[in-house]
């Protein structure tokens, strides 16, 4: 007899939700067709540009954090998924309305559309229990957004989870003394999307990351003042007008106060301190989970639930190259779910995970940070690819990127006029 296909629920219709159904699509010996639940009426994730900040007309929450003139700080011949490549006429480096173009037509050529379910809010995800305490699946409970601001409630049953929910829409606000007294502008870089509106202005960005650095080149025509507080090296290539300066002290109302001793009164703080993790439909610590400084632990593999090993979490690692490391995760996570990458037991699980943390610690890394894989991303997929049975990177990904890195190293201003070509999966060019 027939063993029975598996019901998968993807949340979030981001990227790695596109790249997640895309795959459960193709092996339709396993799984049913994938139901995504999307919570907007776009599919896209954090690649879906709006004017809008804050709530929409609705009162719902505006999860994007793209602004109007955001190019990619990756070049196109490394962003893509293995398995689909970009437009060859593009740019390296890609407008973020190309990145969008994009998806939807990964979306469209894998026939995903379909099964995408706008204007599902997922509340709810819930484990169900079987004879004898085990699995039996997971209850999916959500709000259905209708026209003119109605709703319903509905509740489905899956064989497994994929949570695709991105971590671009939850602030991280720092713990800076007496910020909450500041008296001029303050706002996230969540919230930009112009310069214009800054003009004139002199205005201090906290944090030196890729929005920092992005909204120093973009401010510094047309501001008073641009002053980047940050802790970590001098950043090169910026306009000679950007002052750079320790990480902010304290904030007494009108001034701020550096590491240095120095004090400025801006007009604008703007605080480019990155995100925080979120999943309120899940009851972490019944999982066998919980919030952590780097979001949410520990996960075997960064990305499976030890004591729930149909719970997946695509995409919380941190400064890697985001799509060809969503694909190997959901290649890795379907291959759990279809019997061909057995697992440990979930306590041999929990120890890896938490040896894992234990020696990063060790070696110096803050807790903060685990996250950011960093060069270790390539050991990672490696180990992935190799534990799962699918083909690795080609190396010419690794390649390309450690060459970007370089040169966004030496100059933040001027390393997107580069343009790359790759030749194979082991060569490439600069052209």
């Amino acid at each position: 007899m027939a063993s029975k296909k598996l019901r998968v629920a993807v949340i979030g219709a981001g990227a790695a939700g596109l790249c997640a159904a895309r795959h459960i699509l193709t092996y339709s010996d396993t799984f049913l067709p994938p139901v995504v639940f999307e919570a907007s009426d776009q599919l896209g994730g954090t690649w879906v540009y709006t004017e809008q900040t804050g709530e929409d007309a609705e009162g719902w929450p505006i999860h994007s954090s793209m602004y109007h003139n955001l190019r990619t700080n990756l070049p196109k011949e490394v962003m893509a998924f293995p398995d689909f490549p970009f437009d060859p006429s593009l740019p390296s480096f890609l407008h973020h309305s190309d990145v969008l173009a994009y998806l939807e037509s990964y979306a469209e050529q894998s026939g995903i559309q379909d099964h995408v379910r706008f204007r599902w809010q997922v509340d709810d995800v819930k484990p169900v229990l079987g004879e004898q305490g085990t699995s039996s699946g997971w209850d999916v409970k959500a709000t259905v957004r209708g026209s003119g601001g109605s709703t319903q409630h509905a509740s489905e049953h899956f064989d497994a989870i994929m949570v695709c929910t991105g971590h671009y829409a939850i602030p991280f606000i720092p713990l800076i003394p007496g910020l909450d007294s500041f008296q001029g502008c303050l706002l996230h870089s969540h919230s930009y999307r112009h310069p214009e509106p800054f003009a004139s202005l002199t205005v201090v960005l906290v944090g030196a990351g890729a929005s920092g650095v992005d909204l120093a080149l973009q401010l510094s025509p047309v501001a008073a003042r641009v002053v980047l507080s940050h802790q970590g090296p001098p950043v090169c290539g910026l306009p000679e007008d950007v002052l750079q300066v320790p990480r902010i002290l304290k904030v007494a109302k009108e001034t701020v106060v550096f590491g240095d001793g120095s004090a400025l009164q801006p007009d604008v703080l703007i605080l480019c301190t990155g995100y925080r993790y979120r999943f309120p439909f899940l009851a972490l610590a019944q999982l066998g989970l919980q919030e952590t400084d780097y979001g949410v632990g520990l996960l075997y593999r960064h990305l499976l639930a030890p004591r729930h090993p149909s719970l997946f979490f695509i995409g919380l690692c941190q400064q890697i190259c985001p799509f060809p490391h969503f694909h190997c995760q959901v290649l890795f996570a379907l291959a759990v779910l279809r019997g061909r990458c057995p697992l440990p037991s979930a306590a041999e699980m929990e120890a890896d995970a938490q040896g894992q943390l234990d020696r990063y610690l060790r070696e110096g890394g803050l807790a903060l940070h685990f996250l950011r894989l960093k060069a270790q991303q390539w050991s990672y997929a490696e180990e992935l690819a190799q534990q799962a049975g699918f083909p690795p990177l080609p190396p010419a990904v690794r390649e390309i990127y450690e060459a970007t890195r370089a040169s966004r190293l030496r100059n933040v201003g001027t390393y997107r006029d580069l343009k790359y070509r790759l030749l194979g999966p082991d060569a490439w060019e600069e052209v």
